[in-house]
């Protein structure tokens, strides 16, 4: 690296550090404080233990954004100071010392882009994920299966815990359906990027005459929400069906009614689970999914209504990704407009880099 090499990288720096600054607002979370600090000094502040104790939660991230902020911004701070003095100065060693702290220094405003992007309330709850295949049949029930195993791969390379709800193999290979729960830190903070179709393009290994195949799964992600987020369904809203539940659990799976399809009227959201022997403990669990499903899509008609966006674009039914096997190997995502050769990696569960760009784009 050298002075101009540098002297761009710092200005690619200081431009993240006022995007941040403009996502983060420090005087408006200072301001907030300030109200809370105000309000905890009430002599009443107890009375009311649930919003006393949100109101913690909330100082609690907002210090939490704020020190992650100041940390970048005395990094960036710091080195535009030291190189200034020592070009002035000539000094070769300090300025070798600053190239070769180059690295380290992206790497603090990257990470500190991702934890700013994942600082919003419900980024850290649990992520219930549930992936559907397109048309298609065998070719299509296929991919949902290695979507599955790609999740299931992430979960287990960032040590999260995985709790499966519903499964239904598909015919001959693949899945009909599955429904998960990824739980550990920032679990939705991650996985709600993953919301949208996800196309495949390869050689099918089920056609004889091994052509080239396209198909398409749908992977929905909302966030687990906890008892202190009120949402009421009323039994007119709903249709509650019961089917047998198909899938592995021994011969009593196929005895009872014990599973449970739910669809919300207003929205056509459809939850099912055959997690349990019990028809109870499964319409508990779809009751569960169907409420964090609305949570979700009450989030993006919010977001879509600030974005400018019709209502037709609110849901899960946008190609967001495509991963290319034949003739070439790429994974791009179409927010990011990123492309990846790493196929075999992503597949493997290696998706850290690439949600990270999908956050940070669709932040700017």
């Amino acid at each position: 690296m050298d002075n101009y090499e540098y002297t761009e990288l710092l200005k690619v720096l200081n431009k993240k550090l006022q995007n941040i600054k403009d996502i983060l607002s420090p005087d408006d979370i200072k301001a907030r404080l300030k109200e809370i600090e105000e309000l905890e000094a009430g002599e009443n502040f107890w009375s009311d233990i649930a919003k006393a104790t949100e109101l913690g939660k909330e100082k609690n991230r907002l210090l939490s954004r704020l020190a992650k902020y100041s940390r970048a911004k005395g990094a960036i701070e710091d080195a535009n100071e030291l190189y200034e003095m020592a070009s002035e100065e000539d000094d070769t060693d300090t300025l070798q010392t600053l190239y070769s702290d180059a690295g380290k220094l992206e790497e603090i405003v990257k990470k500190t882009e991702i934890e700013v992007m994942l600082s919003n309330e419900h980024d850290a709850f649990n992520a219930i994920v549930s992936i559907h295949p397109g048309a298609g049949g065998t070719e299509s029930q296929d991919w949902a299966s290695i979507l599955y195993r790609m999740y299931l791969r992430w979960a287990e390379l960032k040590g999260f815990k995985v709790e499966v709800l519903d499964y239904q193999d598909g015919e001959e290979a693949g899945i009909k359906d599955v429904s998960f729960i990824i739980r550990g830190e920032n679990a939705y903070g991650y996985l709600k990027v993953e919301n949208g179709i996800h196309r495949l393009v390869r050689i099918s290994p089920f056609d004889s005459n091994a052509k080239r195949h396209t198909s398409f799964a749908s992977v929905m992600v909302s966030p687990e929400i906890d008892d202190n987020i009120n949402i009421v369904i009323e039994d007119k809203d709903i249709r509650v069906d019961t089917y047998r539940a198909s899938g592995a659990g021994g011969q009593h799976v196929n005895k009872t009614e014990s599973a449970i399809r739910i669809t919300h009227i207003a929205t056509n959201i459809v939850v099912q689970c055959q997690n349990d022997r019990s028809q109870h403990k499964n319409r508990d669990t779809a009751m569960k999914m169907l409420k964090s499903r609305l949570y979700e899509y009450e989030l993006e008609k919010q977001q879509a209504e600030i974005d400018g966006k019709p209502k037709s674009e609110i849901g899960w039914g946008h190609q967001i990704r495509s991963y290319v096997l034949q003739p070439y190997q790429q994974i791009k995502d179409t927010r990011s407009n990123i492309g990846y050769s790493n196929v075999s990696a992503i597949l493997d569960g290696d998706l850290d880099q690439m949600i990270e760009d999908v956050l940070i784009s669709m932040a700017r």
